[in-house]
């Protein structure tokens, strides 16, 4: 499930976590901040592992496919069209 929240950035340059997203972190945690372009992905650093290099390849494939979009290379379809395709995979 996506949670989705907005937060604002301070004078300082600091942002507050919104509650209800803040259950997965505990004080005194170290977390990654990767930036991209105009994407912030934070992680606890404490979770690098196999689903870290899941979400770096999930991020670079995005990043490909927003490029592709940009371009104008996707293929415009209806969604039983698109149903169909999908359970080709």
């Amino acid at each position: 499930m996506v949670n989705i929240s907005t937060t604002k950035v301070s004078s300082k340059g600091q942002i507050v976590i919104p509650s209800n997203m803040r259950k997965v972190f505990k004080e005194g945690d170290t977390l990654l901040i990767i930036e991209n372009n105009d994407s912030i992905l934070l992680k606890r650093a404490d979770d690098l592992d196999k689903k870290f290099e899941e979400d770096l390849e999930f991020a670079r494939r995005t990043e490909k496919a927003w490029k592709k979009h940009d371009r104008g290379e996707f293929t415009r379809m209806d969604f039983d069209d698109f149903i169909k395709e999908m359970k080709k995979w």
